[in-house]
């Protein structure tokens, strides 16, 4: 049986909902939970991530062992923009594994980069 419309929005929920208690657990904040949809003007998957005070839009996906990662992360900077966060990265399901310590961040270099620096500023010097 193939992935229907309803087996993906479903996996996509529990991705979610692992990213976000693997994260409130180990970084011992409640604050980190499955974003509320939000409409058109989506913010990203989880809410209440922060790095050195800014907001970090987290973008999951689960998309069975296929990924997309220039859209996905097309995505998640429109979804920093939405959220007016410092920093937007994809988090998505490495297949073989369900465990939410092993699954991928992705970024842009500039990203990597500003959280290196210690501020999102470098992100609004080279846009």
């Amino acid at each position: 049986m193939g992935r229907t419309r309803r087996s993906a929005r479903d996996a996509g929920t529990r991705f979610e909902r692992a990213v976000a208690d693997y994260l409130a657990g180990l970084l011992g904040d409640g604050g980190i939970d499955r974003q509320v949809k939000v409409g058109r003007r989506d913010v990203g998957d989880i809410r209440g991530v922060l790095m050195r005070g800014g907001r970090v839009a987290v973008e999951c996906k689960d998309y069975g062992g296929r990924h997309d990662l220039p859209q996905w992360l097309r995505e998640a900077e429109a979804e920093r923009g939405n959220a007016d966060a410092a920093y937007g990265v994809v988090v998505w399901k490495r297949r073989g594994t369900a465990d939410p310590a092993e699954q991928y961040v992705t970024m842009t270099l500039r990203t990597f980069a500003a959280m290196l620096a210690g501020g999102p500023e470098l992100l609004e010097e080279e846009e």
